[in-house]
């Protein structure tokens, strides 16, 4: 590929800073401002409430003893390169593929700065019905399950669309 347009497509990566900035801040607005395990209500169905995970996804490996600190961040650190380098060499056309890419890349570094700097993942918005919660999570973990359902809608529509249209 050529340089120019890897310029152009390296754009697309401040929708990755963007992510990090804003996950980095309201994380920041959750430790100053949350007592740790207090949920304060917002909605019927909906809290902040300050968490640590120092496992992955759901607590994942959360009590495996510290190595899993070093662990997720070497699986998160390969993941950003590799996502870098996608990012950079997809088609000017493939735009949601792009931006689905650029949500997952933010967001992992945004809790590899965290489980580097901290050990631990900041977690707040806790979604509940009843007595039943679901696992607390932050905007990185939203940015990333965002981009992974986006990647879905690329792979099983709109991938078929580009090929059709390119034949």
């Amino acid at each position: 590929m050529k340089m120019a347009a890897m310029l152009r497509q390296s754009r697309w990566l401040l929708i990755s800073a963007v992510i990090v900035a804003l996950d980095l801040w309201t994380k920041s607005l959750a430790v100053a401002n949350l007592d740790y395990a207090q949920p304060v209500t917002l909605l019927p169905v909906l809290d902040f409430t300050l968490l640590y995970n120092y496992g992955a996804a759901f607590s994942f490996l959360s009590t495996a003893g510290g190595w899993q600190r070093w662990l997720f961040t070497f699986i998160a650190l390969s993941v950003s390169v590799v996502l870098v380098i996608w990012i950079l060499r997809l088609d000017r056309k493939e735009q949601w593929l792009t931006i689905s890419l650029a949500l997952i890349l933010g967001g992992a570094v945004g809790n590899l700065y965290d489980r580097m700097t901290l050990g631990y993942v900041v977690d707040f918005i806790h979604f509940h019905w009843n007595n039943r919660y679901f696992p607390a999570f932050n905007i990185a973990d939203a940015a990333i399950s965002v981009g992974a359902v986006m990647m879905l809608i690329d792979a099983f529509w709109l991938q078929k669309r580009r090929e059709a249209a390119s034949s």
